[in-house]
């Protein structure tokens, strides 16, 4: 018979703020009251969702991402939650306006996430915006991204798992950049190439 104590679960977040409350007008009285168990680091525990996006909005990176969505990829959720892991200034979802949302694990709520019907309708953004869109993919004639800079302000480009970018996206992008890969594998995962090329700009200009 074991008689070590066994280790309490894991429990993210805090529990109810002792009163009396700080006078803070950036805080939720709801959330002082029942406690913060949110995914969102320590310096946000009891802000409002709005409070939150404001902070998040004085310090965004220049670099946009956006990604294909005409069968509902199942990825977009995972890259919205790591564009705001590294507080890309907007996500763009071009295609189908529905999006499977669980990958996001509720990140979409502090992130700026614009729709476009149509390749043309991002590029016209883009054009207005005076932001180059950057293809990331390993299609041929792209360019290795770990020799390629890429630019400071830019919007990133991702195709769908399987795929990859549509004829019109590879025509819209100024240049595609690849990611090396070493195993047997043709592609990696659409989140997962996502990240890559995020931290990889992080790494280059944040």
């Amino acid at each position: 018979m074991n008689d070590e104590p066994t280790a309490p679960d894991h429990v993210i977040g805090v529990g109810p703020h002792a009163e009396p409350w700080p006078d803070d007008p950036r805080l939720d009285a709801e959330l002082l009251a029942t406690g913060d168990r949110r995914n969102v680091v320590d310096r946000y525990r009891y802000w409002t969702v709005e409070a939150i996006v404001a902070d998040l909005d004085t310090r965004r990176h220049s670099f946009h991402v956006a990604i294909e969505n005409w069968e509902h990829d199942r990825n977009i959720g995972t890259v919205v939650r790591t564009a705001n892991a590294f507080l890309a200034a907007e996500v763009h979802i071009v295609g189908k306006r529905k999006w499977n949302r669980r990958g996001a694990m509720m990140t979409d709520i502090y992130q700026h996430v614009r729709h476009h019907e149509t390749i043309d309708e991002l590029v016209t953004w883009a054009t207005d915006a005076r932001l180059p869109i950057i293809g990331i993919d390993n299609l041929p004639g792209s360019v290795s991204m770990e020799t390629h800079e890429l630019p400071e302000r830019c919007i990133l480009l991702f195709g769908q798992e399987g795929p990859g970018l549509s004829d019109a996206a590879h025509e819209a992008a100024e240049i595609v950049c690849s990611i090396a890969q070493f195993g047997s594998t043709r592609s990696i995962n659409a989140g997962v190439a996502a990240g890559v090329a995020m931290h990889t700009w992080v790494d280059r200009w944040a």
